[in-house]
């Protein structure tokens, strides 16, 4: 299979966010996924279950030979290797890492496992500032939009760059 490149959105809201976006990097490349580029981290406020901490969020393009289904299950143990607990959980609420598939090339799915595009993807100002940064020319493949047209019209969402010492 030839190699795509895929975008993936990380986020971290519990424990030490930022190791735990850094290990999750390092998992990637070990369970080869070639991590071609990652954005600043950003610092981000929850947006469907207010009552939580802030997340730290950032985008990575990779490349990987892995067919889609095959890449969300990479993920989801990477996932459960850093502590991710999704039974009795609430849905979109504090967890110590998510991995999200934004693109994956220019392929659609719509399956009741997996949806690329993402489908909230083009809503949320945490996934597109920082996958801009790595991106900017970067295209919906279903709507053929510049991405960044999408979040020129984002209000109310709090996203700020973070230094890091």
């Amino acid at each position: 299979m030839p190699v795509k490149t895929v975008y993936l959105s990380l986020g971290s809201n519990l424990g030490d966010r930022q190791l735990y976006l850094k290990r999750a990097v390092t998992y990637l490349r070990q369970g080869g996924i070639g991590v071609q580029r990652q954005s600043s981290i950003y610092e981000t406020e929850p947006q469907d279950v207010a009552r939580q901490p802030w997340f730290l969020n950032i985008a990575v393009e990779c490349e990987t030979q892995l067919f889609p289904l095959q890449l969300l299950k990479v993920l989801q143990r990477i996932e459960r290797e850093l502590g991710r607990v999704r039974a009795g959980a609430v849905r979109r609420g504090p967890r110590v890492i998510d991995i999200d598939i934004l693109l994956y090339g220019n392929v659609v799915i719509d399956t009741p496992q997996l949806t690329i595009p993402h489908p909230r993807m083009t809503d949320r100002r945490f996934v597109l500032e920082p996958l801009l940064e790595i991106a900017p020319e970067l295209r919906h493949p279903v709507t053929k939009q510049l991405l960044r047209k999408y979040l020129d019209t984002l209000t109310g969402q709090q996203v700020r760059k973070i230094e890091l010492q």
